[in-house]
């Protein structure tokens, strides 16, 4: 069995946040004791509701934070002994927003090739030649390099994203809602493009989304996160099929359907979103949980794990 790209071991990360001019500080609780890995050629997909701390679980595994607690290993390597360029080898990110992640002053040119140029170990001819055949190959003309972001769809802009994530010819991508910020139409295109580089460079994403339809459609294992904790985790076809933890069912409840006359579904969870600065005692969910009994509030849950199935909740079991 080959060794993960990405072992996450009981990371955490809180922060510090005040309300107000002369309220006092509170605590919050982003990624709580989470454990996850990612093996090579897969698609590991992390999805839930807004705040749940996917985002900041992305940036602690890029190494632009650093963990409270616990430890990230990308190809078996600490990720805090690595030097940015090293880092930079082995990882790639590619943002929600192409709009605010690409230098606006910047020609796409320059902006694809700023990663090589870091490295300084390519001449500049060389930087042009693989800047040019990554813009090809992710479906830009390479004229388009003299173009500045504004001057590009948002599409087109996403891909400039991508192709700069990948002149580095990295072994793992992480995706932070690549295609919220688009069209449908051009998700689709996005997306599809995404799936026929990893097949072709050999690539590993970690995918995070809130969006469960893009998440089901590229996603081989999936990580269901709640306010800062993994609360079930199994293979993406197992976990569309048979959830079972009671936020995973919500969350599937949640999806849209064509069907009109099927109205808006109803999920259960009411109108309240969880608040990370008053984390409730036992299990986190049971305040919003449909099926929660007197324990739930008293006793938080143990994680059962049988690979690669994880949940944690007092009345969901693993078979």
């Amino acid at each position: 069995m080959s060794a993960p790209l990405i072992e996450v071991r009981d990371v955490g990360r809180q922060f510090r946040v005040r309300s107000g001019l002369f309220g006092q500080p509170k605590r919050v609780v982003a990624v709580d004791g989470v454990s996850l890995s990612l093996k090579p050629g897969e698609v590991l997909g992390v999805v839930g509701e807004s705040g749940c701390g996917k985002s900041t679980l992305a940036k602690v595994i890029l190494g632009l934070l650093e963990p409270t607690a616990g430890e990230v290993l990308i190809d078996g390597k600490r990720l805090a002994g690595l030097d940015r360029r090293e880092r930079a080898k082995l990882i790639q990110p590619v943002f929600q927003d192409p709009f605010s992640s690409l230098n606006p002053r910047r020609r796409v040119r320059d902006i694809v090739g700023m990663p090589l140029e870091a490295q300084g170990e390519a001449t500049a001819g060389e930087v042009r030649k693989r800047v040019e055949a990554m813009l090809e190959r992710v479906g830009l003309d390479p004229s388009m390099g003299e173009r500045l972001p504004a001057q590009l769809s948002g599409g087109q802009r996403q891909r400039v994203a991508i192709a700069r994530a990948l002149v580095m010819r990295p072994r793992i991508v992480v995706c932070d809602e690549p295609t919220s910020a688009l069209d449908v139409s051009v998700q689709a295109q996005v997306l599809n493009l995404l799936a026929e580089l990893r097949r072709e460079f050999g690539l590993s994403y970690l995918f995070i989304s809130h969006n469960l339809a893009v998440v089901e459609h590229v996603a081989t294992e999936v990580a269901v996160m709640y306010l800062g904790r993994i609360v079930e985790q199994n293979d993406a076809e197992t976990l569309f099929r048979d959830p079972r933890h009671p936020y995973t069912k919500a969350l599937l409840a949640s999806v849209l359907t064509p069907e009109p006359k099927l109205g808006i579904p109803e999920t259960g969870l009411g109108d309240t979103m969880p608040d990370p600065t008053n984390v409730p005692p036992g299990c986190r969910f049971h305040p919003r949980c449909p099926v929660a009994i007197e324990r739930c509030g008293l006793e938080a849950p143990a994680t059962q794990r049988k690979a690669p199935a994880l949940v944690e909740c007092h009345l969901a079991t693993i078979t």
